[in-house]
């Protein structure tokens, strides 16, 4: 059903945006990216106004959710070659599984907390999930659509479709889709999700009352394989047999795991003070009282048709956990700006939730709950300035009432040298609990009943960060983290070496908590040198953790390298960028994956890594539409070592080429 109404919407974008632009003759401002003197070529009759303002690139606008603005670029640089995958981000800290859509394994970690209450769990399934913060809100002078197309493994394809539209200069719309579905080199790993976003985003004619909102409706599902049954066999040993990935044995052929979301939210502020005409230009004083308003409903549940040794006995089989959160947050906030003291906002924040499954577990002496449920009351401000070259950003969180959180404290400085250098630094401090799952969770399987909402503390986490950025330099970005109460999953201390040789540690995994003080700290350093069309693009990381168990496992050097070449051809018509990326990270105990949890584990028994990623691309932009071609893992080909893992028993993809397109229409 997901597929027959992205069609629609994708013929629906390409029948209005013809539509628009066989209705107008071509114009300077319809045609915003042609030279001038081509800006009314064919129409010498028609005259353009000299007073008018052809319309840029600049002037399709991207607001974020703390109101930040970016403007559309369709250019082709080696950083979108970077951000061209499944998640549209830099994935340099991620490793990928084998098929698209899948988990990814963290190669290094970012423990600042950017929420102030806990998230549903599953975190390893919520790769592509769009959080409130990752909707955006447009303002544009005309229609605007973007398509993002790109193959996937065997059956399926990946399709992100978003229009935009102005009814008026202070009216937006936006409509947004992805779908996908990816079948994958091996069995029973097929994944698919469709994840819809709808925003608006309105001022009136004073200014002096903004309304915007989105509602987002996201379905992530996957099939779960568990991962190879014989790997030594039919994987490792490099057999000609087991080539073909399909006829390799898999853990399971019968689970698979979702997770499914409703978000509404609203964000809406009336100025108190009539604002002058020119108020947008010189930023006059703003006092205004704004309230924000976030209901969703989210789940996750994991069904297996029958009974697994892996993960231990059973109650009922078949299997249909269900996990369920239904959380409404509201915010009433007065504001002050001026151009002069810059903006403050003073917050007082109502956090409802309830976490439940359908059924109470009593076992012998022991009563789990079915739900987790309360009122959270917190305190909060945001300040944000800039004094000449210095710009400032803080913002801070204070629980007044509530079991689940404690504070929130985030500082950010930017000084601009020069045109051409910046100095960063920045402090964080949270405290929280963990996710909910880590608290709570039932199951059909014996094993993964647990409550620990009485028992763990909560996580607390400090972070100093300092940075250099020079574009002759490179950037240079440095942070230390100290972690108390990391929370985490881990295998019970109880399991025996027999277990792990019949391949039953899965049914051990449990939800942990480690007392003392985890020390982290990472450097990691970003320059491209440039010669004539030639640029070498390097990212390095290295990363330290100190602590008494190894319950914080990350490799410690991780480096990404490019080697491309840039040109103009046919005449200019045509740039296209043609080059090879290396990857590479030392090995390390690479945490394992857990299906039915969706969550990742630390086990300290195999060390998996240090084998190098080799891609050679090919990308091409035509007007505004980039054109990308990927051969990906070449170094397979010749290769024969088949130790190349994205977690314990789980391989990464063997060589495989892909290409796609990100496609800009203007009408």
């Amino acid at each position: 059903m997901r597929y027959y109404i992205l069609t629609l919407f994708f013929f629906f974008v390409l029948f209005s945006v013809n539509a628009q632009v066989e209705e107008s003759k071509p114009s300077k401002e319809l045609l915003p990216f042609q030279k001038k003197e081509d800006s009314i070529a064919g129409s010498k009759k028609k005259k353009v106004k000299k007073e008018a303002k052809p319309i840029s690139i600049e002037d399709y606008k991207i607001i974020s959710k703390d109101r930040d603005t970016t403007f559309l670029d369709t250019t082709l640089t080696i950083s979108k070659e970077y951000k061209y995958n499944f998640l549209r981000e830099d994935d340099f800290e991620l490793m990928p599984f084998s098929n698209i859509g899948q988990a990814y394994n963290l190669l290094g970690v970012n423990l600042e907390n950017s929420s102030l209450y806990p998230k549903i769990g599953a975190s390893a399934r919520h790769y592509g999930f769009f959080e409130d913060e990752d909707v955006y809100y447009y303002n544009v002078p005309t229609p605007m659509t973007e398509l993002f197309f790109k193959t996937t493994l065997e059956q399926g394809q990946l399709l992100d479709a978003l229009l935009t539209f102005n009814t008026s200069p202070r009216l937006n719309f936006s409509i947004a889709y992805s779908g996908f579905r990816s079948a994958g080199k091996y069995r029973f790993e097929q994944a698919q999700s469709g994840r819809f976003r709808t925003s608006f985003n309105y001022r009136t004619a004073n200014n002096r009352y903004w309304l915007r909102g989105h509602y987002a409706s996201q379905d992530i599902e996957a099939e779960e394989s568990g991962g190879l049954l014989d790997k030594e066999t039919q994987f490792e040993s490099g057999s000609e047999e087991f080539l073909d990935r399909s006829r390799i044995d898999l853990v399971y052929t019968n689970a698979d795991n979702r997770v499914l979301s409703k978000r509404y939210f609203i964000d809406h502020q009336f100025n108190l003070v009539r604002p002058r005409k020119d108020s947008v230009k010189t930023k006059s004083t703003l006092l205004a009282i704004g309230h924000q308003f976030n209901y969703e409903s989210k789940f996750y549940q994991f069904d297996q048709t029958a009974q697994d040794d892996t993960f231990g006995q059973v109650f009922i089989s078949p299997v249909a956990d269900r996990a369920r959160l239904k959380t409404m947050f509201n915010q009433v906030s007065a504001n002050f700006s001026n151009k002069t003291l810059g903006s403050l906002s003073g917050n007082i924040n109502l956090y409802n939730y309830q976490y439940f499954f359908n059924s109470l577990l009593i076992r012998e002496d022991e009563t789990i709950q079915n739900k987790l449920e309360g009122d959270e009351i917190a305190l909060g401000a945001d300040y944000k300035n800039t004094i000449g070259k210095l710009s400032l950003k803080g913002k801070v969180r204070y629980n007044l009432s509530g079991d689940l959180t404690g504070t929130l404290f985030d500082g950010a400085a930017k000084y601009q040298l020069n045109e051409n250098n910046s100095i960063t630094a920045s402090i964080h401090g949270s405290s929280r609990a963990p996710n909910f799952n880590f608290l709570l969770y039932q199951s059909e399987y014996q094993n993964f009943n647990w409550q620990n909402n009485e028992l763990f503390e909560k996580q607390q986490i400090q972070t100093l960060a300092f940075g250099f950025n020079s574009k002759l330099f490179g950037n240079f970005e440095a942070k230390y983290s100290a972690i108390d109460n990391y929370t985490f999953f881990g295998i019970d201390s109880t399991i025996t070496e027999e277990d792990f040789e019949n391949g039953i540690e899965n049914a051990f995994v449990r939800p942990e908590q480690e007392t003392s003080t985890i020390n982290y700290l990472k450097v990691k350093y970003n320059i491209e040198l440039v010669y004539k069309k030639w640029a070498l693009n390097n990212t390095f990381m290295y990363q330290n953790v100190t602590q008494d168990n190894q319950v914080l496992n990350l490799p410690e050097f991780v480096t990404r390298n490019t080697l491309y070449y840039s040109s103009d051809v046919f005449k200019k018509a045509m740039h296209i960028q043609t080059g090879v990326t290396f990857k590479y990270f030392t090995s390390y105990n690479m945490n394992g994956y857990h299906p039915l949890l969706g969550e990742f584990y630390v086990q300290n028994r195999e060390e998996l890594g240090a084998y190098p990623l080799i891609d050679f691309f090919i990308n091409a932009k035509v007007r505004q539409t980039r054109i990308y071609l990927k051969a990906e893992h070449i170094n397979t080909i010749w290769s024969k070592e088949y130790n190349y893992y994205s977690a314990p028993n789980y391989p990464y993809r063997d060589f495989v080429i892909r290409f796609g397109l990100v496609w800009n229409f203007f009408s």
